[in-house]
């Protein structure tokens, strides 16, 4: 059973910046397609990003285009998510998710998940 752990996250104001880190126990990241989703307050899941095996190819949401930056270190069996230039409409839990066939922008196609980051961006 793969178990994805989260770390980093937090509060920042606007316009800070925050990293995300995802690893695995149990499991070599390498073999799986891996995805970042944020759930607001109140409303559903959703895509962030998305990142291939090898790291060849990443995956952002129009909504955090240009300010996040998803990768990937098999070496170091992780993966990171780093957020630059937060707004308030950021807040929300992140969740790692984990797939071992290819990856897209539906929670639905991931088979496995993190526990689950808050962060908060205060105006």
């Amino acid at each position: 059973q793969v178990q994805l752990v989260q770390s980093g996250g937090g509060s920042v104001q606007a316009g800070g910046s925050l990293r995300l880190s995802c690893s695995a126990s149990g499991a070599t990241l390498s073999n799986y397609f891996m995805g970042w989703f944020r759930q607001p307050r109140g409303k559903e899941r959703e895509f962030v990003a998305a990142i291939s095996w090898n790291g060849g190819s990443t995956y952002h949401a129009d909504s955090v285009q240009g300010r996040f930056f998803i990768s990937r270190d098999n070496a170091q069996n992780t993966v990171t998510l780093q957020m630059d230039n937060l707004t308030p409409e950021d807040t929300a839990v992140y969740y790692c998710a984990a797939t071992r066939k290819y990856g897209d922008s539906r929670a639905a196609a991931y088979e496995f998940w993190g526990q689950g980051t808050q962060v908060t961006v205060s105006s």
